[in-house]
């Protein structure tokens, strides 16, 4: 995927690193997780503490890439509101307790930054519809939610409000939604799990499931589907559109074609009609939700997984399979699952719902897949020494800063101290390029640094720095030089675990990570 190069503004506080260009192999199947924000389910647990909240997400990655996960889906907009900085929605609720307050940060931003860092994918979830949770009150809806000033947008069933699928306006407001994303954000893919219609809401007097009204809503979803399917190719290419329904779309005693279940249908319950959607190649990926277990009386495992990959045989649509291992008795066999999937040819991965229920390691689930996905990856050859980048020595006699064998031009020199005999390096600077994550208090002029889960604390004019809560003494306090923070580079060396050379004859620092 091509990176766009991205710059979010977030006030005086945030400071965002470059992001990378490097994803999870071609070749690699999808290992991912949902990771669920609304009710703060799995993220964030910090409730209004942006930096507590950038460290809970990085220290979540970290330990997902050892189980061997490679991919995230995110959910972003968890109740037509936004975990990112938009224009349309007001920021979630679910960030500070309190929906349309600014968190402090830009929390997509963070968030495909750091798994980008990783060499992991990042999609952006999102529920079209759904405004309100059940027994949640319209006026706990910022004054600025698209909802509350536009009222005629919405329904209301079942003690939740929903947005009205057969508006027009409803529509072009989604396909706004996902343009600002796609356009704004450097993901990877947009996904929409199984709400569209709410299950059970009724159809009129003298209606059947497979009438005019029933088959005007499968339309409106339709409908929905595709435009926001050339929304993102028109607006990014390169970004996937992938959509997870219910495991069953039809059983087969509502239709031959089905599959031999007797479960929930999507194409009646929700009015996703998935077949449509596959055939016409609309999404990328489909992601049924095969829930059950092996042996399921009424919904086998491995009956829908071979239904569904029957489904998208001769189409561009890969397949990947949703694992509820949020039920013991799925997550107890989640390894017989995966091998059952590399039966098919047509499965490209699978997704685990959810992130909660493989950390605290449910049912065996997080050792079960760590010993799964890690038996599965090959060693890797060695990779040669790249060719180091040849710096000619300024004619000036300035100090050049070359990171991760890329020439960088700060804005303040660095300059040797000769009292301390120590250099000084621009902290913003260097760390941006090595990946970090920074936050400037000015009124307590500390600066923080939040690196593979590593949180640092750094004050002007102070000896004394703090790495994860242990304080420790620089060899120089930092300084503000023409308002640019500057830090002693053996810190750089020890504490961001950067390698750093000195080419006396050019007078070249080298720091690589």
């Amino acid at each position: 995927m091509n990176k766009k190069l991205m710059t979010v503004a977030v006030g005086a506080t945030l400071l965002l690193a470059s992001l990378t260009t490097v994803l999870a192999r071609e070749d690699e199947d999808v290992r991912a997780v949902w990771i669920t924000t609304v009710y703060n389910s799995d993220f964030p647990k910090n409730i209004d503490d942006p930096l507590k909240q950038q460290l809970e997400f990085s220290n979540y990655l970290d330990e997902l890439q050892t189980i061997g996960i490679n991919t995230i889906m995110v959910q972003v907009r968890p109740t037509a509101d936004a975990l990112y900085e938009s224009s349309i929605n007001p920021w979630s609720n679910v960030l500070t307790g309190v929906q349309g307050q600014y968190p402090g940060y830009d929390p997509l931003a963070f968030m495909v930054h750091e798994a980008h860092k990783r060499n992991m994918e990042i999609h952006a979830w999102l529920n079209p519809y759904r405004v309100t949770t059940k027994g949640q009150s319209i006026d706990e809806l910022s004054v600025f939610h698209p909802a509350v000033q536009n009222p005629s947008w919405t329904f209301e069933y079942n003690e939740a409000l929903y947005y009205n699928p057969e508006l027009e306006v409803v529509k072009v407001h989604i396909e706004e939604t996902v343009r600002e994303i796609v356009a704004n954000y450097d993901i990877d893919g947009i996904h929409f799990d199984d709400y569209f219609y709410p299950a059970g809401y009724p159809l009129g007097d003298g209606e059947s499931k497979d009438g005019e009204e029933a088959n005007r809503r499968r339309e409106n979803v339709n409908d929905m589907v595709e435009r926001v399917s050339k929304v993102i190719k028109e607006t990014d290419d390169s970004v996937a559109f992938g959509i997870s329904p219910l495991g069953i779309w039809k059983n087969d005693l509502s239709d031959i074609t089905g599959s031999s279940t007797n479960g929930g249908e999507s194409y009646y319950n929700v009015y996703a009609d998935t077949r449509t959607w596959i055939q016409e190649e609309w999404i990328d990926y489909v992601v049924p939700q095969i829930y059950w277990e092996i042996g399921h009386d009424s919904a086998d495992y491995e009956t829908l997984v071979r239904w569904w990959s029957n489904e998208v045989s001769n189409t561009d649509v890969d397949l990947y399979i949703g694992h509820g291992l949020y039920k013991e008795s799925v997550a107890l066999e989640i390894a017989q699952q995966l091998a059952i999937n590399e039966k098919y040819d047509q499965v490209d991965g699978s997704i685990f719902f959810t992130m909660g229920d493989i950390l605290s390691n449910s049912g065996n689930s997080k050792d079960q897949l760590t010993t799964y996905y890690n038996d599965k990856i090959p060693p890797q050859p060695a990779e040669e020494d790249s060719d180091k980048l040849t710096v000619v020595a300024d004619p000036n006699g300035e100090i050049q800063l070359v990171i991760n064998n890329e020439l960088v031009v700060p804005s303040v020199t660095p300059y040797i101290d000769a009292d301390a005999e120590t250099t000084l390096v621009p902290v913003r600077v260097v760390s941006e390029n090595l990946g970090a994550f920074i936050n400037w208090d000015g009124d307590n002029r500390v600066i923080t640094i939040i690196d593979n889960g590593r949180r640092i604390n750094l004050q002007i004019d102070n000896l004394v720095a703090t790495v994860d809560g242990n304080e420790v003494t620089l060899l120089l306090a930092p300084k503000i030089i023409d308002d640019t923070a500057m830090v002693p580079i053996r810190f750089i060396s020890e504490y961001l675990d950067a390698t750093v050379e000195w080419e006396e004859d050019n007078r070249v620092i080298r720091i690589d990570k």
